[in-house]
């Protein structure tokens, strides 16, 4: 996978995580994690509660471990990288923000017009 493509997973990581973090736990605290993709270094800033950290900290790295040069989706993929209890946090946690951010985005889409 590129650089591009590798920094836009984790963005759509980060994004998807704030949503349900803000939403479900309380004291989120901020957090710059530090991380390499090949020999590049990345900075993003978090602000997530201890638990979600945690689980976006095994994303990112089952994330950096993706043998697939075209990264397919992760619930399609023929030979998943995730044990399977995190798999299903995170596919709960994919589907809350995933509906969230969907009906953000039509609210704004209706502001608009």
């Amino acid at each position: 996978m590129t650089n591009e493509k590798f920094i836009s997973e984790v963005e759509t990581l980060k994004k998807f995580f704030t949503v349900y973090c803000k939403d479900k736990h309380t004291h989120q605290h901020k957090n710059i994690k530090s991380i390499d993709y090949k020999s590049q270094n990345y900075q993003v800033e978090l602000e997530l509660c201890d638990e979600c950290s945690e689980l976006i900290k095994y994303s990112i790295e089952r994330l950096q471990g993706c043998p697939h040069e075209i990264k397919p989706r992760c619930r399609k993929c023929p030979n998943p990288c995730y044990e399977k209890k995190q798999w299903k946090r995170l596919a709960h946690l994919m589907r809350y923000s995933g509906m969230k951010l969907g009906i953000l985005k039509i609210k704004r889409f209706f502001r608009l017009n």
